[in-house]
């Protein structure tokens, strides 16, 4: 985790102290362009003024979701080491693949045992999602996908999101992107989202208008998420 920094161009402070964001890369692959969107969204993150944890979900070792396992064992030490980082993070931004039109298995299992926790971290947990494929809808479908666990928790996940497509060739020699248009699209898409978590955090009547999902409320208790 990177050192407080001071408050830069946006000023974004989060109240006390500046705005801690979580960007978790959803692959596990050592060669994977999300964690290469991932480090330029940290990279953005840090230039606004707040404090980025850079994480890849290989980080976080678990065997499948089992209630069993969970019954006789607990959860694994994995999935207490992800919820700790959610928990201290006050925002959350996932650089997730797309497989096969959808979320992938790794990523939604980790999801899957850290809801089993209480309290569960992704509960108003403002989230931003961005991808990136090789294919031309830049893992957008996976986004799609991921949004509905994310959202059924909680999570206020930020109606933009950024698919980079043709990812493959997208990354200047630099480690940026190539194309200027898309360099200031996934700028403009952090920033905003960032102005967006640093004013939940800020002003807490916003805890008590936004709801995500039907049923919602700020005073109910969790549900079970992940059940048979």
């Amino acid at each position: 985790m990177s050192d407080v920094t001071e408050t830069g161009d946006m000023g974004v402070t989060g109240g006390p102290g500046p705005l801690r964001v979580l960007v978790l890369a959803g692959s596990s692959r050592r060669a994977s362009v999300n964690a290469r969107l991932a480090a330029l969204v940290a990279g953005q993150v840090e230039r606004s003024g707040a404090v980025v944890d850079l994480a890849r979900i290989r980080e976080f070792e678990m065997p499948v979701y089992d209630g069993d396992t969970e019954e006789e064992q607990g959860p694994p030490p994995g999935a207490a080491a992800l919820r700790e980082r959610l928990l201290t993070a006050q925002a959350l931004v996932i650089a997730s693949p797309e497989y096969n039109a959808s979320v992938p298995g790794v990523l939604k299992n980790a999801v899957d045992w850290v809801s089993r926790f209480r309290p569960q971290p992704f509960k108003d947990k403002q989230t931003l999602l961005v991808s990136a494929s090789p294919s031309m809808v830049g893992g957008n479908r996976g986004l799609w996908a991921l949004r509905v666990p994310l959202e059924h928790l909680g999570a206020r996940v930020y109606p933009d999101m950024f698919s980079l497509a043709m990812a493959h060739s997208a990354f200047g020699e630099d480690g940026d992107l190539s194309e200027p248009g898309l360099r200031e699209r996934l700028a403009a898409t952090v920033d905003s989202f960032l102005a967006l978590a640093e004013a939940d955090t800020r002003y807490l009547c916003l805890q008590r208008r936004w709801y995500e999902f039907l049923g919602d409320e700020s005073s109910a208790p969790v549900t079970q998420r992940a059940e048979d």
